[in-house]
């Protein structure tokens, strides 16, 4: 009798030992969906040391259905700093370029096709005035979001953040200004400011 109690409470304490151990499990562990949001952020590398002069500009791109700024770098012989019109020239250059491999990798896009140009104001116009070679309100919605918020926050505005343009007909020139409600839904049209002054005739 006193072997077998022995016997079973040897079977016992094993099953209890090998109960306490850790075992690994086959099973994957689910981390959850990856992220479906682009970063729409740019990775900042050093760059080498330009050998002409550069300056800074500032353009608003498309990322996540909504507009994000990008700082760009242009050399100094492709802008003129001070001069509304050409300032204007060059943004809007900017806004018809492909974006880069680093800026389509973090999810940027532009909407602005070409041809779109820019001219000065013609006589009567309210100053500070832009003529685009399309009527504005015929590009798409979140094109001219981009133009609008892009000028407006540049030497290009006519001051107060509004930017005034007009297309090439007989329209009468309107200011468009740049809200945070524009940069979350740039599908909706940008808001018009009130009846620009008519610049000062001589």
């Amino acid at each position: 009798m006193r072997k077998a109690a022995a016997a079973l409470a040897a079977v016992a304490a094993l099953v209890t030992a090998a109960g306490c151990g850790i075992r690994t499990t086959a099973v994957p562990v689910d981390a959850g969906p990856a992220p479906s949001r682009v970063p729409c952020t740019l990775s900042g590398k050093p760059t080498p040391t330009p050998a002409q002069p550069q300056m800074h500009v500032r353009v608003y791109l498309v990322c996540a259905s909504a507009l994000e700024a990008v700082d760009r770098t242009l050399t100094v012989s492709e802008v003129r700093t001070g001069v509304r019109l050409r300032t204007a020239r060059t943004l809007l250059g900017e806004l018809m370029e492909q974006p880069s491999a680093t800026e389509r990798e973090a999810g940027f896009s532009s909407l602005v096709r070409g041809p779109l140009a820019v001219s000065p104001p013609r006589d009567g116009d309210p100053a500070g005035t832009l003529r685009l070679s399309r009527r504005p309100e015929d590009l798409p919605a979140a094109a001219l979001a981009q133009v609008v918020c892009t000028l407006a926050e540049s030497p290009a505005a006519a001051g107060s953040g509004t930017v005034v343009l007009a297309g090439p007909g007989d329209h009468a020139p309107r200011g468009y200004r740049c809200t945070d409600s524009v940069k979350q839904r740039p599908d909706a049209a940008p808001p018009t400011a009130g009846p620009p002054t008519p610049a000062p005739t001589s």
